[in-house]
């Protein structure tokens, strides 16, 4: 019977004991006593049915991959979007947006093997649509759509990968990229090395800790898989194998290379010799010098631009945290030049560089903060006429970043402030409500963040205790005195200091204080 509903053990009921007399009952071959226990029974098990009669059986989580953010973590990110955009706007950037949703033709053949991680739509109305992957490929759908040939842009939203998410290290299904922009036909490698600047101002602002910016060129890879021997056909799976070299030591690069992407043992020798090389401008001078590399023209030109680079990087003072790594790849099809990617790099003893093509472990241990490069292609994919517009990005991780700062806070039991009121407006007797409000009115409309607590007759010292927990650093306090002299007594939380100031000084006094 541990499977009968309430509402069937209610139909029992009614038919032993409404439906039928108690005479007729008795005819039925049941005794009344024997009846009567029947009927406690079934009313025991309606009344157990019956708690949980409308309750669904689910389990509240979000979805694989996703998270929350209390006040706490969402003023920490708060802080970090400020500094990102901050420095977006002070290289001149405007902002677009563009539908979390493309067609799916949009999207596909643009990202390589990482194509299988874009998450399809259920057909709605004829059209096939994914969720967007980056925010690189919507934008070039962008400029393609609106013959926008020339624009330095910043955007900020949440793009979807069917990715499996490591929730600790900042990876997810749902996360937000940043990313800056420059578009339009310039002389090489001026826009690059602006996009590798703002990479150094946000990671030195946000004081996330030592990092290095890795920088490399589509055109030097291609020419090193070429001289080493890589059929044209491979470039693309054999780059994809390189990229994961930040993950994964070179032995097993190497063999993915050889026993999956059926590339000859000797050729991905001569490629790890070329990968374990790391360096500056005299890298790029001395890889021209290569015997072999010099005979490739992709591979001249990336290494000249290359050089072109480290001088422009010099001029922006930043080349202390920049490295030429030959080891990054960066797997997605549509980079053509110049590459780049950020990582931070734990404290502690510095780490051993490379060896036989192996990474750092800083790679391994934090993973990338900031990415990007040059795709100058990409627009004329979508484009009907085929033109190109140049392109070079960066995109900042600011998943990674966040969960670096949230640790950051939690490890300091930094005190984080959740809302950004200035002033709560305070009564020290009762009834004094109406006169709360109507100051709180006027603070509001002279653009004071204020607040009042939503009693009659608060106690003050749960008023002052409000504003020690969340952070209100000034309480103006009213009184009948106060009121009677055009007065509000003015309380720094911190000090306990107490001023008088007369209600007309009173809006300029709460801007001084917080200075606003």
């Amino acid at each position: 019977m541990g499977f009968v509903s309430a509402r069937l053990c209610a139909g029992i009921l009614a038919r032993w004991t409404g439906l039928f007399p108690r005479s007729v009952r008795a005819c039925s071959g049941m005794t009344i006593s024997q009846i009567d226990e029947e009927v406690a029974k079934l009313l025991e098990l309606k009344a157990q049915l019956g708690e949980d009669e409308g309750k669904q059986g689910f389990v509240l989580k979000t979805a694989k991959g996703t998270r929350d953010y209390n006040p706490k973590q969402m003023a920490i990110r708060e802080r970090v979007f400020n500094a990102i955009v901050g420095s977006f706007k002070r290289h001149g950037a405007e902002t677009i947006d563009t539908p979390v949703f493309e067609l799916k033709e949009t999207l596909m053949g643009k990202y390589g093997e990482d194509s299988k991680l874009i998450y399809d739509l259920k057909d709605q109305g004829g059209e096939l649509l994914s969720l967007r992957y980056d925010l690189t490929v919507p934008f070039a759908r962008y400029l393609a759509m609106n013959k926008i040939t020339n624009i330095k842009r910043y955007h900020i939203a949440k793009v979807y990968r069917r990715d499996n998410p490591a929730m600790t290290r900042g990876r997810y299904r749902e996360f937000y990229q940043c990313d800056f922009d420059i578009a339009g036909q310039y002389d090489p490698m001026i826009p690059d090395a602006e996009c590798l600047k703002i990479v150094h101002e946000i990671l030195s602002e946000l004081d996330l800790g030592d990092f290095r910016i890795k920088v490399n060129d589509r055109r030097i890879l291609d020419g090193m898989f070429a001289v080493c021997g890589v059929p044209d056909e491979k470039f693309r799976a054999i780059c994809s194998t390189v990229d994961k070299l930040d993950k994964v030591p070179w032995e097993d690069v190497k063999n993915e290379m050889v026993n999956e992407k059926g590339l000859a043992p000797e050729a991905a020798d001569r490629i790890g010799e070329y990968v374990s090389l790391q360096g500056g401008a005299d890298l790029a001078q001395k890889l021209l010098q290569d015997p072999k590399l010099s005979q490739n023209k992709q591979a001249c030109a990336g290494l000249s631009d290359m050089k072109l680079l480290f001088t422009y990087l010099e001029l922006f003072r930043v080349t202390d945290k920049v490295v030429f790594d030959l080891s990054l790849a960066r797997g997605l099809d549509y980079y053509t030049g110049a590459i780049y990617e950020a990582v931070l790099i734990p404290s502690g003893p510095a780490p051993t560089p490379p060896q036989d093509g192996a990474t750092g472990e800083e790679a391994v241990n934090v993973g990338s903060v900031a990415g990007g490069g040059r795709y100058d292609d990409l627009v004329g994919m979508f484009d009907p006429k085929g033109r190109k517009v140049p392109c070079v990005g960066v995109s900042i991780g600011i998943e990674r970043v966040f969960s670096i700062m949230e640790q950051k806070a939690e490890a300091s039991a930094e005190k984080v402030r959740t809302t950004e009121t200035q002033v709560m407006v305070a009564s020290a007797q009762k009834n004094l409500l109406e006169e709360r409000l109507k100051l709180t009115a006027e603070l509001w409309d002279a653009g004071i963040k204020a607040e009042v607590m939503y009693k009659k007759s608060p106690k003050l010292l749960s008023q002052l205790q409000h504003c020690e927990d969340t952070g209100i650093p000034l309480v103006a306090i009213l009184g009948e005195q106060e009121l009677k002299g055009g007065m509000v007594k003015l309380r720094t939380v911190a000090t306990r200091e107490e001023v008088d100031v007369s209600r007309a000084e009173l809006v300029d006094e709460i801007k001084k204080r917080t200075l606003q």
